[in-house]
């Protein structure tokens, strides 16, 4: 079988990643970041995609999205989401040129095992780059959305793994306020981190064995492990 590419799955969760080009600065101002979210609802919507997690860091994005049936509309919305910051950045500082990299990295996220793990990933990077001491200081993730009654926020979409965290809202929001603050082992970060780099997918063998045969490409990186059984309670 031939090497596999990038995979998009329709109705999987997907990790993304697009970085500014050469790793330069993208947002600088609040206004910035602000201007990124609401192209980001706007377009969303348009496209028919979910928005599970989210994190905007200074010269690249995190995101994790659900394509609906078409796995097309994935790649459309990165496309529209940089088109409109390029015009957006280039428009304010009169210049003109790229401003993100041409192809963003992704995988395919199992949703049992793992969903969780990588909304925690996402919600904790501004942590591990030690911007702030707490997800919750943060005003540019979803981690507040998740957790608090946070102004305009509620165009995030509840994941199924979030959902099954509780009966009802307040007990699903301490639940997961309690899941991202234990620690997380090194092998979790390892294994999120490298599935995205190589493009490949973040989940367990039985996982990258039954995507291997609905896409009929062989898949060489796999996943070991899983996160802690308590991780989802």
């Amino acid at each position: 079988m031939p090497r596999m590419g990038r995979v998009v799955l329709p109705n999987y969760p997907h990790h993304v990643v697009q970085r500014g080009h050469n790793r330069q600065v993208v947002f600088v101002a609040a206004e910035d970041y602000q201007r990124y979210l609401v192209d980001l609802r706007e377009l969303k919507d348009a496209f028919g995609v979910k928005v599970y997690a989210y994190c905007l860091m200074t010269n690249h994005v995190h995101l994790l999205l659900a394509p609906g049936d078409s796995v097309a509309v994935l790649g459309q919305l990165m496309k529209a989401l940089a088109a409109r910051a390029t015009r957006y950045l280039n428009r304010l500082e009169g210049r003109s040129g790229t401003l993100w990299e041409s192809r963003y990295k992704s995988s395919v996220v199992q949703t049992d095992a793992y969903l969780l793990a990588c909304c925690r990933y996402i919600e904790l990077n501004p942590v591990r780059a030690r911007m702030v001491a707490d997800a919750a200081d943060y005003p540019w993730s979803s981690y507040r959305s998740r957790v608090d009654d946070v102004a305009d926020s509620h165009w995030l979409d509840a994941d199924p793994c979030f959902v099954g965290l509780g009966d009802t809202l307040t007990e699903r929001r301490r639940r997961y306020e309690a899941f991202v603050r234990e620690a997380v082992c090194a092998d979790e970060i390892r294994l999120i981190r490298e599935a995205l780099q190589r493009g490949q997918l973040t989940g367990m063998n039985r996982f990258v064995d039954e995507v291997e045969r609905v896409i009929g490409l062989r898949i060489e990186q796999r996943a070991q492990g899983r996160p802690r059984a308590d991780s989802r309670k």
